[in-house]
């Protein structure tokens, strides 16, 4: 576990960009019909963003609330670009995604107080 916290908090950057990548292009293609994938799509809305947001969250770089600001901005643009790409956007999409982010911080927080020796202390920014 603590190797994979430890490469989570090292390549913060590369994978929110590369779950944002992902994210946005799975939000964005058209559809013919919802994939048979289990659970809701506010679910799947939630989990989505709460990983996109965990790495950044347990990294902790300078900024990183306008960081998490951003994504849920990000996210609302997609629900509002999607109608034009022959997809329904919803504002509880919104809303689950803004939870997700919530609950990304919260676990990223717990797993930093739970595992405190895993997080490199010498990678965050000095306060003060």
């Amino acid at each position: 576990m603590t190797f994979i916290i430890r490469l989570i908090h090292k390549h913060w950057l590369a994978i929110t960009l590369f779950l944002l990548a992902v994210i946005t292009y799975l939000s964005l293609t058209p559809l013919v019909s919802l994939p048979g994938v289990p659970g809701t799509d506010k679910t799947h809305h939630f989990i989505a963003y709460a990983a996109l947001v965990f790495a950044v969250a347990l990294r902790k770089p300078k900024r990183w609330p306008v960081i998490s600001l951003f994504l849920f901005g990000w996210s609302g643009g997609i629900e509002i670009l999607q109608p034009y790409v022959n997809r329904y956007g919803e504002w509880l999409d919104l809303a689950a995604n803004g939870g997700g982010l919530i609950c990304g911080v919260i676990l990223a927080t717990l797993v930093s107080w739970l595992f405190p020796q895993a997080v490199d202390v010498k990678c965050r920014p000095k306060v003060g």
